[in-house]
């Protein structure tokens, strides 16, 4: 724990009995920005959302989950009732004025990082059929993209050892360019016929992240390495400006596979009167808060864009230029499509 350097993605319990996933790479000093995946099933009448039936158990705690995640609502009914019930969970970022779920370091229980996941399941003497077939997966993969199994992690509900049967194999690689060859290596696999593409939407014919692998679903993302973190909290402020939709190409895709995903635009088109910008805030750059829109697009692709114009200052210089955020949390319209 003392040595934990949060990455977007680990998992922890906290010691209100909440399983928060780690958002992103920049957290403030004995904080880390996190999004709400379980709740102590004891809690759930402090929160006014639906939940699904099924319940988790870890270790002896009994855990539900929202229904629905990821919509604006729900993330201001979290912040609602996190506000009124556990306000050690809320912290009001100076950097940009306003409130977002977040964990102070010293309420953590327990950390289940990918990677360390990933190798406890190896060494491991004991393991039941999916646990197996999830090795058997990650190693697969890892023979086909010539990457060393210790690139690879697993998280999810096999992570945290509270899978069933039933549940999905939650995969991940490090660095942008191991998800590339990762790419094609599962590409490959597809068409040998080892495995298959599940496209039920649009937007997974796009990223082609989920699969079928003897019958079990399986997901994988990306998780940046250490010496992919550039930046950290505190280095620039956030003014949010107004909604905007426009349309543009991606000219830079290096860092679309991480969550947030950044995509370096150019070609500004409004799509509406509101949108028509001066020079000087015309964006250069596109990044989504929002998961599913991780590596839906690729350099020289034209994307239709929903989101919020953001005014972005370093703090101790004088560069000032603009973005556009999808998935402020404040509004569900919020959207980046490839056309």
């Amino acid at each position: 724990m003392e040595k934990w350097i949060p990455r977007d993605g680990d998992a922890f319990l906290t010691k209100d009995g909440f399983v928060f996933y780690t958002f992103g790479y920049e957290h403030p000093r004995e904080r880390v920005f996190s999004f709400l995946k379980y709740i102590p099933s004891k809690l759930r009448t402090h929160f006014s959302m639906r939940f699904l039936e099924k319940r988790w158990k870890l270790g002896k705690l009994e855990l539900v989950r929202p229904e629905k995640l990821y919509t604006a609502q729900n993330y201001q009914r979290l912040l609602e009732t996190f506000r009124k019930r556990f306000p050690q969970y809320v912290y009001l970022c100076p950097y940009r004025e306003k409130e977002v779920i977040s964990s102070p370091l010293k309420h953590v229980k327990e950390v289940y990082v990918p990677r360390d996941c990933l190798q406890a399941l190896l060494e491991s003497e004991r393991r039941d059929h999916l646990q197996e077939l999830a090795l058997e997966l990650a190693t697969l993969l890892s023979n086909e993209s010539r990457l060393p199994l210790e690139d690879f992690g697993i998280h999810g509900s096999i992570a945290l050892g509270m899978h069933t049967m039933e549940s999905d194999i939650d995969l991940v690689v490090y660095g942008s360019q191991n998800f590339r060859n990762l790419e094609r290596a599962i590409n490959s696999l597809a068409d040998k016929g080892a495995l298959s593409f599940i496209v039920t939407k649009r937007l997974d014919r796009m990223r082609k992240h989920r699969g079928r692998y003897k019958g079990k679903i399986f997901v994988y993302n990306a998780v940046r390495r250490f010496e992919e973190i550039t930046f950290k909290y505190g280095e620039y402020r956030y003014s949010p400006v107004k909604p905007i939709a426009f349309s543009g190409q991606i000219v830079d895709d290096s860092e679309a596979m991480f969550r947030p995903a950044k995509y370096q635009i150019s070609n500004y088109q409004p799509l509406n009167s509101t949108s028509k910008l001066g020079e000087s805030e015309i964006p250069t750059k596109v990044v989504s808060m929002i998961g599913i829109y991780r590596n839906v697009a690729r350099r020289g692709d034209i994307v239709r864009v929903s989101g919020t114009l953001e005014r972005v200052e370093k703090v101790n210089g004088s560069d000032v230029h603009y973005q556009v955020v999808v998935g402020t949390g404040t509004r569900e319209d919020e959207h980046l499509l490839p056309l």
